[in-house]
């Protein structure tokens, strides 16, 4: 088995992603690893798109971005500390196809990512970020469900 050096951590920064963080921190202290944590901001469906100005579209997507960086600087403060190596990234797309592209481009050992566990018409409706990168990741992918579900 390979030894894990560096782990992806993926995060909406919900209360439902703590206890993914809590275990990918947790494997990157047992196995001396690097942690990086990636936040997507989803892009606005096409439909809505086409109703908002370009600039005023522009101005938006700026200012959603601004907000997740402050959200990732504070994520990574308050559960992740100094307890190991971690850098963070902030990206805009499709989260589990940029969570692919952030582990190939790292070269991860590992994804970690938790998993809000819909069931029925909901989880058809919203579908699964977690359901999709078990399904096309060449990598591992260690999901946590959370615990209020």
């Amino acid at each position: 088995m390979k030894p894990i050096q560096t782990i992806l951590y993926a995060t909406d920064f919900s209360d439902s992603s703590l206890p993914a963080c809590e275990y990918a921190v947790y494997l990157a202290q047992l196995a001396g690893a690097r942690l990086q944590v990636l936040h997507v901001i989803g892009e606005f469906a096409d439909k809505r798109k086409s109703r908002i100005q370009p600039e005023t579209l522009a101005l938006l997507e700026r200012e959603v971005e601004i907000q997740a960086f402050k959200s990732m600087e504070e994520f990574c403060h308050d559960h992740i500390g100094t307890t190991v190596p971690c850098d963070s990234e902030v990206v805009m797309g499709l989260p589990f196809q940029e969570i692919l592209k952030q582990a190939e481009a790292i070269d991860a050992d590992l994804i970690v990512i938790g998993s809000h566990g819909r069931t029925g018409l909901e989880h058809v409706l919203v579908g699964s970020t977690a359901e999709r990168l078990v399904r096309r990741s060449v990598r591992p992918v260690l999901t946590i469900r959370s615990r209020g579900v």
